[in-house]
């Protein structure tokens, strides 16, 4: 285990309980790399909230689990597929059941697959808008009225900088679905802003996840080598660490006056005419 960073303290987490769709994370041998589910579950962790995941794989999502507790943290976790209502509310029925409410929802999952509109097949189209939009629908369809009843809740929803511009790559299911999940927070939060629930949203840029990390050694060198070379203004790739802190700030009170908004996280990426990509 490498040592722990320092994280920003948010107080108010303390105590709070944080529902993370997709918190797995695949062991990968000799790598310390944190993706975003497992790098959001430790910030939250060591804010001193009570954390629950799911995720289609459990080994890697209990993978997370015990990296957090290796580090005194509150992990708890389950499989579900998030595309599924059914899958969706065994979690939260769970997790009410174990802390009783749900402070804080993070919807995480996602997936690209290449392809334009001509060349992508019906049934690749389809299943990139069930796990990238879908998810977050099923996850706000079961939460938002368990917040609605507490008077208080935070979500925060994880979107993608391929949802605000082209970005050179040719995925344009990713990138629909990441635009509407944008919207899709925009609308609902305004819907229930008077509830005492508040939702935002996070563009990534171009993060140093496992999957990148995963590049070197799959055969896919030459993507590996196009994404390092990204022309990113502040000099450098960001990890998963920059969304994890990103999002305990939109879950922490120092946000109580932000909703409806999309924070992105990309040193500068979007603001840029340039891309190698």
């Amino acid at each position: 285990m490498t040592p722990t960073p320092s994280f920003a303290k948010y107080p108010d987490l303390a105590g709070k309980t944080a529902l993370i769709m997709g918190i797995g994370q695949t062991k990968a041998p000799g790598s310390e790399t944190w993706g975003n589910g497992a790098a959001i579950a430790r910030v939250l962790a060591h804010n001193g909230a009570k954390v629950f995941g799911c995720d289609l794989n459990l080994s890697a999502a209990e993978y997370t689990a015990s990296r957090i507790r290796d580090e005194g943290g509150i992990c708890d976790v389950i499989q579900a597929d998030v595309t599924s209502v059914t899958d969706v509310q065994k979690v939260a029925d769970a997790l009410v059941a174990r802390h009783g409410r749900i402070d804080i929802l993070v919807n995480n999952v996602g997936m690209t697959a290449t392809g334009d509109p001509a060349s992508m097949s019906e049934e690749v189209w389809d299943r990139q808008i069930q796990v990238n939009l879908k998810s977050v629908y099923t996850a706000c369809h079961v939460v938002l009225p368990i917040m609605e009843r507490q008077g208080a809740g935070v979500v925060v929803n994880n979107a993608s900088i391929a949802g605000l511009r082209y970005i050179g790559k040719p995925q344009v299911a990713y990138s629909s679905a990441k635009a509407a999940v944008i919207h899709f927070t925009r609308v609902t939060a305004v819907m229930y802003a008077g509830k005492g629930v508040r939702l935002n949203s996070i563009a990534p840029g171009l993060m140093y996840t496992p999957l990148v990390e995963s590049l070197k050694t799959s055969g896919q060198e030459e993507a590996y080598r196009r994404i390092m070379e990204q022309p990113i203004p502040m000099g450098r790739m960001g990890d998963a660490f920059d969304v994890a802190s990103a999002t305990a700030f939109l879950a922490s009170d120092a946000a109580g006056y932000i909703t409806g908004q999309n924070l992105v996280v990309d040193g500068g990426f979007t603001s840029s005419a340039v891309s190698k990509l």
